[in-house]
Parts: structure tokens; sequence; C-alpha cells
């Protein structure tokens, strides 16, 4: 019998044992690494500190406007009775801005702003002051206080012109909205000529809207161009929410430039055509498109209707009784706007100041051939005629 020698032994395989190796290191590693073993320590020192460079240049522009001007920008707070239910009396509080007119002290602000206050506190150029309200002109919604006490070193600002406004160009608006004092926002002149109905339902003409973010407390604070200059003052906004949307409006400084001189003066800013009536309205009828429209009864001399050529009615009882009606001119539109009856035309009027010229649309020729005529008619004052230069 042939004997055959025994296989040798198989010697086992170090794959396995090298392959669980690996995983249980990698799951090790991978544990360590989640838990931020093999990340840098932080450390306690502050880090070093990379130079900006140089201030791009409008934004080098805007910090000097800010640092210019926000030391004539004024905060206003007002106090003001008001009555409430059971004839009770409660103090009501309201804010808003201004700015340094003069340095004889003079705050420009809204009317809105200070409209029924009993008492008015102003901070301006780092200081309080008591304030007392000289003059305002509602339909313009500008009023002018005068601060009280020593009045030191307080600057005012720089005023412009808007009547050669682009839109396009910067506008930077500084208040004090929501109470936060000293805000500075930006934006850009978004509209000119822009006409805007007042709470009253009179009509503001010539404002400038502007996209910058402008909030309640802004209300008569500055408008400025990228010089610094004035060019208007904050006026309203335009927003279901009652907060910025984009949509602010500012009385232009021409304007300004014209009522708060009349206002310091003692003078009104109230424009009459000159007309006055003893019957309201007066029914139209015919296809001319407006079924109504103010009668006057007397055209004033020298005032601007009467320069005008603008014609009265005039309506007198005869010898025996009978109404004698001589037929003149019915007011149905002013500047293109709807007026219905006499009442209406202190609203229509509203925001236009002494010297400015209107349209004035009327119906004459009645009651044979009537035709809508238009008329243009200077403003001006109350007792202060054509005559007197005003």
């Amino acid at each position: 019998m042939t004997a055959y020698p025994p296989f040798p032994s198989r010697r086992p395989s170090s794959l396995p044992l090298a392959v669980a190796g690996a995983a249980f290191a990698l799951a090790v590693y991978l544990a360590l690494d989640r838990g931020g073993f093999f990340r840098p320590m932080p450390s306690g020192e502050p880090r070093a500190v990379t130079p900006r460079g140089d201030l791009a240049g409008m934004e080098q522009t805007f910090v000097d406007v800010f640092q210019r001007c926000s030391p004539s920008v004024a905060h206003i707070n007002t106090s003001s009775l008001v009555r409430t239910g059971w004839g009770r009396v409660a103090e009501q509080r309201g804010s808003g801005s201004g700015f340094v007119w003069d340095r004889a002290g003079t705050i420009v602000t809204n009317h809105h702003v200070v409209e029924n206050a009993t008492e008015v506190q102003v901070t301006v150029g780092g200081r309080n002051f008591r304030a007392d309200v000289l003059a305002s002109s509602p339909a313009h919604d500008l009023a002018v206080l005068r601060l009280r006490g020593g009045l030191g070193d307080l600057v005012p600002l720089a005023v412009g012109a808007s009547a050669d406004l682009k839109v396009g160009q910067t506008a930077i608006a500084i208040g004090n909205p929501f109470g936060f004092d000293q805000t500075m926002t930006t934006g850009i002149v978004s509209a000119l000529d822009r006409s805007l109905e007042k709470p009253d339902g009179g009509l503001m003409h010539g404002l400038i809207q502007v996209d910058a973010a402008i909030n309640p407390g802004n209300s008569g604070g500055p408008l400025l161009d990228s010089a610094g200059r004035l060019i208007g003052v904050t006026t309203a906004i335009y927003s279901p929410s009652g907060a910025n949307a984009g949509i602010g409006f500012a009385v232009p400084v021409d304007l300004v430039n014209e009522i708060v001189p009349r206002l310091l003066g003692g003078k009104s800013t109230t424009a009459i055509l000159g007309v006055k009536t003893q019957y309201s309205s007066y029914r139209l009828d015919g296809d001319l498109g407006y079924p109504s429209g103010a009668i006057v009864t007397e055209v004033v001399d020298g005032y601007g209707a009467a320069a005008a050529g603008l014609r009265p009615f005039r309506i007198a009882a005869g010898a025996r009784g009978e109404v004698i009606e001589q037929y003149g001119d019915v007011l149905v539109a002013i500047d293109g706007k709807p007026l219905r009856t006499f009442d209406e035309l202190p609203r229509l009027l509203a925001g236009h100041k002494p010297g400015d010229t209107v349209k004035v649309t009327v119906v004459r020729g009645l009651p044979e051939q009537p035709q809508a005529v238009d008329v243009p008619v200077k403003l001006t004052a109350p007792g202060e005629s054509l005559r007197s230069g005003s």
C-alpha cells in the first residue's frame, strides 16, 4: 500500500482582520471628528483687523451730510388736550421732526405736528428747549416755532432749490421715525409735481415724491440733496399699513422759502380768487358735462378774478317785485378738478399760495348758448389786491 504524506494545514487569511481593523479605525475617526476632536481650539485672543481702505465716494458723501446737517435737525414732542367720552379731557402726546431755519431760533416743521398743541418741547443740537408756535399754514402743512432761552450756536440748514430737481437725484431724509431721533435714510427723487389729498379733503400740489424710508415721526423733517442743501420738508407717506411703503412726499423748498417768510411776517398764506356769492350753487342743464357749479354774484375789484374778466350774476327784485336775473359765469372746475358748490372753493385752492395762477373753468353764455371756457386767474391773499403788488 502506498503511503501519501498529509496535506499541509491552510494558514488563516489576515484580510478579514485587516478590514475589521480599518472599519473600526474609520468608525473611531468619524466619531472623534463629529465630536470636534480634530477641530482647532477657539482662541481667546481678538481677531486681527483687516484694513478697509477708503470709503466709497457715495458713502463718504452720506457721512459728510449727516455730520454737517444732523445738529440742525430737531426732535419735536408735543402735548395736547383731547376730549374723550363722558365729557372727560385727556392728555395726548405726539412726536415729529423739524429743523433750524435761522439764527433767531426759528424751527420749521409740519402744521399737523403741532396742531392743537398746548406744549411743545424741542431737542436740537444736543439741547432741550421749550417752544412757541408762532404761525402755521394748514393749506401747505407748514408751521414755524420760536425756541425759548439762549440759543447758543445753532446753525441753520443751507437752503437749496426744488425747481431744478430731476427724477433720479439722491434724496436724504433725517428725522425721528417712531421716536428714534437722528435717523438718516436715503433714496432718490421718484417723481415731481405730485398732488395729494389731505385728511381734511384739501389738496396739496407740487409735492416731491421720494422712496427714502419715511415713517411716522419723520413729519416736518428736512429732505436734503447730496450737497446737504434743503430741498423739501417731509410731510406725508402713502401706505395702507401706515408705515413706510416706499412712497413719501415732501413740500418743495421753493414753496417753503415763500410760505415761511410770510408766516414770520404775519402775512396770510391763503390764496383767493376775489369772488363772493349770495348763493352756494347753480344747477346746470345741457351737454357740457357739468351738472352744477359755483355761482358768483360779486367779483371784487382789484383781485385776480376781476383782472381775468370773470362776470358776476346779478339777481335783484324789480319795481313790481319780479326777479331780474343777469346771467354771468358759473365756476365749474379749478385746474381740472370739478367745483360743484361755492363751499368747495377753499378746498380746491388749498395748497396754492398767493401769486400762483390757476385755470378756472367757467360756463358762460347762459341760458341760450352755454359754453365752457378756461380762464387763467392769478391768486392773491385776502386784503392784498393786485393793485397793492401782492
